[in-house]
């Protein structure tokens, strides 16, 4: 016995044919209409990305100290008074690293042949003990404690007033 069909009506097959025709065709029309989006809204999504990654950027290369700041606040800004001794700089506390009395030391530790690093003056010293601190490591101190950023975060002149400054502290017996 043949089912017969009325005019008009579908069988399942049909039904699920034109089901996915229809899916299909949405899937395309979303594809293309996606493909002719206004390259506007992509340039904008990429513009606000490239602003956020911006903003961090520049965060990281604002300079913890400039030069042009007391030398007091040289050392509160880029942090040394946390973890050193500075004789003249009351805050300076004394909690991870050595007393910095380099006026007496630098010459010491110059000749100390546990000095492993590239200077060859007192004022090299001092600037390679800030931008390169495991070239020597003080007796009794732990490496990897002093920061190794320095260089990135201390303009020239912040740098220079810093090492001035500690090639001026004798050591007091």
């Amino acid at each position: 016995m043949a089912a017969h069909k009325k005019p008009g009506q579908w069988n399942k097959e049909t039904i699920i044919i034109v089901g996915l025709m229809c899916v299909v065709f949405l899937w395309t029309l979303n594809r293309v209409e996606l493909e002719n989006k206004p390259q506007e809204e992509t340039a904008d999504k990429i513009e606000k990305t490239q602003d956020e990654a911006k903003q961090v950027v520049e965060k990281a290369l604002v300079p913890l100290a400039t030069g042009k700041e007391p030398i007091d606040k040289i050392f509160v800004q880029s942090g040394c008074a946390a973890c050193h001794m500075i004789p003249g700089i009351r805050v300076a506390k004394d909690r991870e690293g050595p007393k910095l009395e380099l006026g007496t030391n630098a010459r010491r530790r110059l000749a100390d042949p546990n000095y492993h690093g590239n200077a060859k003056t007192e004022w090299e010293y001092v600037q390679e003990s800030i931008l390169n601190p495991g070239a020597y490591i003080v007796q009794g101190y732990p490496d990897r404690v002093m920061p190794r950023w320095y260089g990135q975060k201390l303009t020239a002149g912040a740098l220079d007033k810093i090492i001035t400054y500690l090639l001026k502290i004798e050591e007091v017996p």
